[in-house]
């Protein structure tokens, strides 16, 4: 690191053990209230928000700092009903005859089937995009390493940031996606999607699935 430029690391913070169990009870008490939601209301989320969520989210670690991702938010009602028409039509396929008895199975008790309304009901639909590649100065091509791992812990900071903010969200991934590209205008050559997010206020009466969550023991060694 010697003969790379270097800055002070930011906002160091020195906590008391009490203020670190604190945070953490209290972060983890948050986390513990997210719920995946599938109705929405249809009130406007100031666009400042979604921007300092998606901000929040480009500071994720990424391999070689190359920042594989793209996010593109969409209000626009129009644009939001040709990407419900399309996430339908493969949803329709997919549960008429790509998907194999035990997926359907798996799904049955959360209740999900093609119909996808909240597409276009939720004020604002988030398209995460993993870009393959980079480009230089020149426009040739960039060799990105670990680009699905990085944007995958870009997403999930994305969503807990949404969920810090109060509002709700919806992980959808109608295979395939390749109409995202296509309606978004985002290059296929160097880019796939790797998820739509659903994000706005959950509407009133919105009810989730009753489901449990793995015990700390069932997920976690100490060595």
């Amino acid at each position: 690191m010697r003969d790379r430029p270097t800055v002070p690391l930011p906002d160091v913070r020195r906590l008391s053990e009490p203020d670190m169990l604190r945070r953490a009870d209290e972060f983890r008490d948050l986390m513990r209230a997210r719920r995946t939601v599938r109705d929405f209301d249809a009130r406007p989320v100031p666009r400042a928000v979604i921007e300092a969520c998606i901000a929040a989210a480009g500071t994720a670690p990424s391999g070689a700092n190359q920042q594989p991702w793209h996010f593109v938010a969409v209000s626009d009602p129009d644009v939001k009903r040709r990407i419900r028409e399309a996430a339908e039509a493969e949803e329709r396929e997919f549960y008429a005859r790509r998907a194999p008895e035990e997926w359907l199975d798996a799904l049955r008790p959360i209740g999900t089937d093609w119909q996808k309304p909240f597409l276009e009901t939720a004020p604002w639909l988030i398209a995460i995009f993993v870009q393959k590649w980079g480009r230089d100065a020149a426009g040739g091509k960039v060799k990105h390493y670990y680009p699905a791992e990085s944007v995958g812990i870009a997403t999930g900071m994305l969503i807990t940031a949404l969920h810090a903010a109060g509002l709700a969200t919806l992980t959808h991934t109608p295979s395939p996606m390749g109409f995202l590209n296509e309606i978004l205008g985002r290059p296929a050559e160097d880019e796939r999607p790797f998820l739509l997010l659903v994000v706005g206020h959950p509407a009133d009466g919105a009810r989730v699935p009753a489901i449990e969550r793995k015990p700390l023991g069932s997920i976690s060694s100490w060595v």
